[in-house]
């Protein structure tokens, strides 16, 4: 498994991750505050976005 390819994250993987339900992320990505990118008919979430995101939500709830 190459660097770039651990680095890119299926729904699933996120779910797992975040212990929230698909559409939960779907609304993420939508709203823009998960950002992902489309590879063909794949949406993947860059494991970076993922930490950013949890970042965030620690400083709003501080």
């Amino acid at each position: 498994m190459t660097t770039a390819t651990a680095e890119l994250l299926t729904v699933p993987e996120v779910m797992t991750r975040l212990k929230l339900e698909r559409s939960t992320i779907y609304d993420l990505i939508r709203s823009r505050r998960l950002t992902s990118i489309t590879i063909g008919r794949s949406r993947r979430i860059p494991a970076d976005a993922v930490r950013d995101f949890i970042v965030d939500q620690i400083e709003e709830a501080a």
